[in-house]
């Protein structure tokens, strides 16, 4: 699998139609209901929800699962460690509230960015928020070029290795590595920075404070739509656990 590979997803989809910032704000209000409180309930209801709004993502489910493959063992990670490290007689019950609740988060943070076109994001952060078009355009290349890490990193293992640098044979090798490496993908990303940043500036970008939307975007009945069923699921999740009686915030005074 390459790293940092996007994904595309399905241009007709539903949710893959929708406005950015809808989505950025529903994920919002998803990962604050997960974030305050741990328990297994609420965890439930999200993923469920999350699970029941995937196929509208239009991702392909193949490399979805791929991408989230390391949360995995994350998550049972956590749950081992709050388990034998918990503090009251809540610990299994505790351990799998906090893994749900780290892959809730996650796989609501992956849905939404990887559905969401970076111009159109852009576009949105200028015209709705009035964020600085200087800083809106250079984070936009930024992004654009995150792919590229992946190809380089690659790359810089081949020709370190034909060199003579690295063996890679066994995990000891790649860690040792790893520094080295490292260090070259940063200096090649400053230098491709600094390349980017002289182009950009002979073009004219940032030299005017106001500038024009190539593609404009109001915000529809479609979007809130989203926004709401967001808010509905977090709301009924908490209220569900709070009837229930599992409820548990995260941080007790």
């Amino acid at each position: 699998m390459r790293l940092l590979a996007p994904l595309e997803p399905r241009p007709s989809a539903p949710l893959a139609r929708a406005h950015p910032l809808a989505k950025l704000a529903g994920a919002a209000v998803l990962m604050l209901a997960l974030f305050v409180t741990v328990d297994v309930v609420t965890a439930a209801i999200v993923l469920a929800a999350l699970a029941l709004a995937f196929p509208l993502t239009g991702l392909p489910p193949g490399p979805f699962a791929r991408r989230l493959a390391p949360l995995g063992g994350a998550a049972v990670a956590i749950a081992v460690l709050n388990t034998l490290f918990a503090t009251d007689a809540r610990g299994v019950a505790g351990g799998v509230a906090a893994a749900m609740r780290l892959v809730g988060i996650s796989v609501a943070g992956v849905m939404t960015l990887a559905t969401i076109e970076p111009t159109d994001l852009a576009d949105a952060l200028v015209q709705h928020l009035r964020a600085p078009p200087r800083f809106v355009v250079g984070a936009l290349a930024a992004w654009r070029l995150a792919p590229l890490f992946g190809q380089e990193w690659q790359i810089l293992g081949l020709a370190r290795r034909a060199r003579g640098i690295e063996a890679e044979r066994g995990l000891v090798d790649r860690l040792s590595s790893f520094p080295g490496r490292t260090f070259g993908l940063l200096v090649g990303a400053i230098r491709r920075a600094t390349r980017l940043a002289l182009a950009m500036d002979a073009r004219g970008f940032g030299r005017h404070r106001c500038r024009t939307l190539a593609r404009p975007r109001d915000i529809g009945a479609r979007d809130l739509a989203v926004l709401g069923a967001a808010v509905a699921v977090a709301v009924a999740a908490t209220a569900i656990s709070l009837a229930i009686g599992t409820w548990r915030p995260l941080l007790t005074f």
